[in-house]
């Protein structure tokens, strides 16, 4: 091993500090971090900001303590079909 070699490393470790993309606060200083994680939750989310008539929708405790009951039991009532696709030429 040369003399030359622990500098020439720390040269090389120096070039490579040159390419890190954080400051030195620790942030990432990239300012389009995060775009793709915004695009994919935009494209999933209908209405990011529903508007509703009424704040709190109709709800029965009464309802809800026999549909608990009727699970209890195993006597779920089974939903009604719905179809969510049209056939064309039937």
């Amino acid at each position: 091993m040369s003399s030359r070699t622990p500098i020439l490393l720390a040269a090389g470790a120096s070039l490579l500090a040159a390419c890190s993309t954080t400051s030195r606060t620790g942030r990432i200083e990239d300012t389009t971090f995060g775009d793709a994680n915004k695009a994919t939750f935009a494209a999933q989310v209908v209405d990011p900001d529903p508007q509703y008539e009424y704040l709190d929708p109709a709800t029965s405790g009464e309802h809800s303590g026999q549909a608990i009951e009727r699970y209890r039991k195993d006597a779920v009532k089974r939903p009604e079909r719905v179809r969510s696709t049209a056939t064309s030429g039937r």
